[in-house]
């Protein structure tokens, strides 16, 4: 039970708040008891938080012989663009293979609701893209790759 002291147009009010069931709520106003129906606020859906799936480690070799090359570099090799905060990719302006400048735009990410122009941070190369249009992402995930 939560007990208030309202003054209204210098008047004061003392309220109990008893028994809240569902939407209906059992009130006492100055002594008097009503049954008070609150509007069911709708709860806006939450969003979908995906974590970036790494792909899994190759399966271990058999032991080469000592004069061997180096394996080579994996196709998604680079350097990551973070997302700063979290919030909802609105646009991805690139795709993989394609040259981009250091402080171009490669995402436009939706955060406390208001558009943000995610840039590369260096020349090069977009190796790989790791979101989408309309995906949820946490602050830190890499959005795209540049090598």
């Amino acid at each position: 039970m939560k007990e208030y002291k309202y003054t209204i147009n210098g008047k004061e009010y003392k309220v109990t708040i008893g028994e809240v069931k569902d939407n209906v709520a059992n009130v006492e106003v100055n002594g008097e008891s009503y049954k008070v129906e609150m509007e069911k606020k709708e709860e806006a859906p939450k969003p979908v938080v995906r974590p970036v799936v790494k792909p899994a480690a190759p399966a271990p070799q058999p032991a080469a012989p000592a004069q061997a090359a180096a394996p080579a570099a994996s196709k998604a090799a680079g350097r990551g663009v973070k997302s700063p905060l979290p919030g909802v990719i609105i646009d991805v302006k690139v795709n993989v293979g394609d040259q981009v400048k250091k402080g171009q735009t490669v995402i436009i990410l939706e955060a406390m609701k208001m558009e943000n122009n995610i840039n590369a941070d260096q020349d090069g190369t977009i190796t790989a893209i790791n979101v989408k249009q309309g995906d949820s992402v946490l602050e830190g995930t890499d959005l795209v790759l540049i090598g």
